[in-house]
């Protein structure tokens, strides 16, 4: 591990990261036009244990609390600080973004529709910095980087076929499905990519973050 793997700068960004990520999930989820791969396993869980909209943050911590053990059990080496870092507030900030959008939000679909733009740019945004900020992986990259492992596949198919399969779980769930999440699948991943190498260049001063080249097609939530 380097030296200046966990600076003050890189744990205030990956927090920022995270707060982003966790309002664009609850922006997504309450504007009801849909949500992104893993936002739709969090709104399935959230569905099937009969809890309100206002508590996806803590269906959310259901889930990357059992990814977590579930690393430990079979790919201890991806759990790290920086995991802990992600998930120990993200349910937090997901309630704050539910907050904000309700404070702030209308009933009317132009309104649906900017929040759900705006939720979409926020977790791009926040996936971005994240993993720029380079000081680990969250709990569902950890799950794709075992898989890979396992299959000994590229990162980007063994990446493509999960997001598909939490799609699925995430309906099965009863969780919500719409244009956000064809809209998400198909440009999720060169978006962060293009907010990854902006952060890294202009706030981190860095050429390219150590989980770049491998994560940058996730939603890390």
């Amino acid at each position: 591990m380097k030296n200046d793997k966990f600076t003050v700068k890189k744990i205030l960004s990956a927090l920022v990261g995270v707060l982003f990520v966790g309002m664009g999930v609850a922006f997504n989820n309450c504007a009801g036009l849909g949500n992104d791969s893993v936002g739709i396993v969090y709104d399935g869980i959230r569905n099937a244990g009969g809890m309100s909209t206002s508590q996806l943050g803590i269906a959310s911590n259901i889930v990357n609390l059992t990814l977590i053990a579930l690393l430990v059990l079979i790919g201890r080496r991806y759990v790290s600080v920086g995991t802990l870092i992600y998930i120990l507030p993200y349910g937090y900030f997901v309630d704050i973004g539910n907050v904000v959008y309700r404070h702030l939000a209308g009933d009317g679909l132009a309104s649906r529709i900017i929040f759900s733009v705006t939720g979409c740019l926020l977790l791009c945004m926040g996936v971005a910095v994240y993993i720029a900020a380079d000081i680990g992986v969250d709990p569902f990259t950890g799950i794709v980087l075992v898989i890979k492992d396992k299959l000994n596949k590229e990162y980007r198919y063994v990446k493509i076929g999960f997001d598909i399969a939490m799609i699925v779980l995430g309906m099965v769930l009863g969780g919500k499905p719409g244009v956000v999440t064809v809209i998400t699948a198909v440009s999720l991943g060169p978006v962060i990519q293009f907010f990854t190498g902006l952060v890294e260049k202009y706030w981190l001063n860095s050429k390219k973050g150590g989980f770049c080249d491998v994560t940058y097609t996730d939603s890390a939530h």
